[in-house]
């Protein structure tokens, strides 16, 4: 535990209040993208609202807690987690617009995606795993333990199967890896095998495409559409060219808030959720967009110090995989919105509807406040 003299001078209070920024941005985005909804607003902002309270009970709750408790119960805190991975393929929330995708477990009247929640068990058991074996990581045996150590969790997310989301695992995994110092080599090897990867998988793509009927496999629907989306105007094409509709309509100073064309009429699919930047782009504009980056900068950047000044390893690896997993959902979401990346259902942080997401978003600054709290010798609120 910390010292109450200095609880006050290490809480970084910039990364707080851009929190609290981003949080309000996405009430009133939501606000927007559900007026003309047959419930209105009021539901979708009392549940984001109720999730932003609770999650900051959580947020400072963790931040009196010696992260370091965690990694003393990281195998549990590891089994845990891929049980309840497990448990999503058994038992999963039947139905799905996307096909069988079983992604979501209900207990009670409450559902929820599980696959969020072990976000935090990855990273925490992730962390741990690679801090006892840091002396030796570059040996290929212990190397591959920790690969093999990643891997089960993110196996089991495909299986569910969730594209979008495992991605989101296979990005911060990397980056927690490479900053925990691989050898260059290895880094070499993978962009090597990337690089044939990605040329393999572009000529398959075009072979494939030669006799591809829309309709056959909605994942490799999204791909289609991804590069040609006005093959299916009036179904998976339609969120890209409705949402590119709507930003570039924006132009500078957008339409004003509440008068989106696109947002208020009903055009935009899932404009709450997936599409919100859309949202923002045709009512905001360019500057509102700006100004969204701007606080997301803000938020990587104070992420950043807080990993970089960390007491040891441990520390820096929860930091390094919570900002990894942030920024991932950031440029993913903004660039399928604007054609830009394939559309994955990767919702924005702090700014998307889903009162688990926004949960799960407060937690993360949570537990990156309270590495914050243990740092080294550099002053984080020296902006």
């Amino acid at each position: 535990m910390f010292k109450k003299e200095s609880k006050l001078k290490r809480f970084d209070f910039v990364l707080m209040i851009t929190t609290i920024l981003l949080s309000i941005y996405g009430f009133i985005m939501i606000n927007s993208a559900t007026m003309s909804k047959a419930a209105g607003s009021e539901p979708f902002l009392k549940t984001q609202i109720i999730a932003f309270a609770l999650g900051m009970g959580a947020l400072f709750v963790l931040v009196l807690i010696d992260y370091d408790i965690y990694g003393n119960f990281y195998i549990p805190i590891y089994v845990l987690t891929n049980l309840l991975l497990l448990y999503t393929l058994i038992n999963p929330v039947e139905a799905s617009e996307w096909g069988d995708v079983r992604s979501w477990i209900a207990i009670g009247p409450v559902s929820f995606q599980p696959s969020e929640v072990a976000k935090f068990g990855v990273i925490i058991s992730l962390a741990k795993f690679i801090d006892i074996n840091k002396d030796d990581m570059n040996q290929p045996l212990i190397l591959l333990k920790i690969l093999l150590f990643a891997s089960l969790p993110v196996g089991l997310i495909m299986l569910q199967p969730d594209l979008g989301t495992a991605l989101v695992f296979v990005f911060f995994i990397a980056l927690m890896i490479y900053i925990a110092g691989l050898d260059r080599k290895y880094v070499l090897a993978v962009l090597v095998i990337g690089l044939i990867l990605i040329i393999a998988g572009i000529t398959v793509f075009f072979q494939i495409m030669e006799d591809y009927t829309l309709g056959e496999d909605y994942r490799f629907d999204r791909i289609v559409t991804f590069f040609y989306p006005e093959l299916d105007p009036d179904d998976t094409g339609y969120q890209v060219i409705q949402s590119k509709t709507a930003i570039g309509s924006g132009m500078i100073y957008g339409r004003g808030l509440y008068k989106g064309v696109q947002n208020q009429l009903g055009y935009l699919p899932t404009k709450e959720t997936d599409f919100i930047f859309a949202v923002i782009g045709e009512e905001l504009g360019l500057v509102g967009g700006l100004i969204l980056l701007f606080l997301y900068a803000v938020l990587l950047y104070r992420l950043i110090r807080i990993a970089k000044n960390a007491a040891n390893m441990f520390g820096s690896l929860i930091v390094t995989g919570i900002t990894a997993m942030l920024l991932f959902h950031i440029f993913e979401n903004i660039g399928m919105t604007m054609g830009l990346m394939p559309v994955t259902g990767i919702p924005l942080p702090f700014i998307s509807y889903g009162g688990t997401f926004m949960l799960v978003n407060m937690i993360s600054i949570g537990l990156c406040l309270s590495v914050g709290m243990k740092r080294g010798k550099i002053d984080l609120n020296d902006f």
